[in-house]
């Protein structure tokens, strides 16, 4: 009986379920994070914190005692996060292509809100995940960015839909893919290399969907390519912003990072002397997205001494439960929301700076 019991000890610490431990991470200064180059911009301010969680795929005895005794920390299958369209060893990537575009959003809403000019193109469409096949040696993988197919160029939904009507589905596609390298623990793309992907015809679904049938849509499911793909931006903007977020994945720190673009961008400290931190995804317009975790990032953000937490509005009752009470939460729809939150506690619009190189003195 000792040795069954010991056995079965020795499986719960190996083996690993499908649940995951959502729990409090770290809330970090977004400022040193940013590098502005070609530009003036303010020294390094640490007054806004972007904040992420820990998730953690936890073994049968780690489950166990979660269940037992949960200390801060919130229970997910896997499906919950990932749905059944993304296998667990492609999350990740999931996650660097999310915090990837993300990146990119914040920049545009910032700099906008400045009124710098930033001009966007399409760069093709980005694979979100793989539904119907996942396969060793797979020339596609979550993350990887599709430019071209059977020759033709693919800018967007409508160029990706208008060059499968010309392939036959059931044989493999020449594609022009560029791959995603997550190794530096960030999304980094690679040159364009052709690739042949292995397609399906799908019973009862239509080969193609009208164009007008996709406009406005985030994802779309490509069933022939067992793919959900996602249109992916280029964009061209007056100077060289960057953001160090190696290692954080997701879409969250959206609202955080525009914060702290504006304030590295901006004449005055955008906060003052309070410590603000944000969740929240955002838009290349400014809209704030819900997100998960906030329960854990409050605890995240009150032990790092904040005192303002900037939260989407879906999400404002679960943090406010969460708070003990010191932490002011201010629920917001949009990046005016937030900047006009700020100011109404002690802080400053933001100010641009003046660059140098591109005034005109006048007698």
């Amino acid at each position: 009986m000792l040795l069954v019991l010991g056995g079965a000890f020795v499986w719960s610490l190996n083996y690993r379920t499908q649940y995951y431990a959502i729990t409090p991470g770290l809330a970090q200064p977004v400022g040193p994070l940013i590098k502005v180059s070609g530009h003036p911009h303010a020294g390094t301010r640490r007054t806004i914190l972007l904040t992420d969680v820990y998730l953690t795929q936890l073994t049968a005895f780690q489950w166990l005692l979660a269940e037992l005794h949960p200390v801060h920390e919130e229970l997910l299958n896997g499906s919950q996060f990932n749905g059944p369209s993304v296998p667990t060893s492609e999350l990740e990537a999931q996650g660097y292509l999310e915090m990837y575009e993300s990146q990119e959003s914040a920049k545009v809403a910032a700099m906008r809100a400045l009124h710098l000019h930033v001009a966007g193109t399409g760069a093709g469409v980005s694979v979100y995940s793989l539904t119907q096949r996942v396969l060793a040696g797979d020339p596609l993988r979550v993350a990887d960015r599709i430019v071209a197919v059977g020759g033709r160029r693919v800018t967007g939904f409508c160029g990706l839909l208008h060059a499968l009507g010309h392939v036959t589905f059931g044989r493999p596609i020449s594609m022009r893919v560029e791959h995603a390298d997550t190794s530096s623990g960030l999304l980094v793309y690679g040159p364009p290399t052709t690739v042949s992907v292995p397609s399906t015809e799908v019973k009862g679904v239509p080969r193609t969907l009208p164009c007008t049938a996709v406009e406005g849509v985030s994802a779309v499911e490509v069933p022939q390519l067992g793919a959900v793909l996602w249109p992916s931006m280029s964009w061209r903007f007056p100077f060289a912003v960057s953001i160090n977020t190696a290692d954080i994945g997701g879409p969250s720190a959206g609202l955080a990072m525009t914060l702290g673009v504006l304030d590295a961008l901006s004449k005055v400290s955008i906060t003052g002397d309070l410590h603000v931190a944000a969740t929240g995804t955002i838009s290349p317009g400014g809209g704030v997205g819900d997100v998960g975790g906030v329960a854990e990032k409050t605890i995240a953000v009150e032990n790092a001494g904040a005192t303002v937490f900037l939260v989407p509005e879906e999400e404002y009752l679960v943090a406010r439960r969460a708070a003990s009470g010191g932490l002011k939460v201010i629920a917001v729809r949009n990046l005016s929301q937030a900047i006009a939150a700020i100011v109404r506690l002690g802080g400053a619009d933001p100010v641009p700076i003046t660059d140098p190189a591109r005034s005109t003195s006048r007698p």
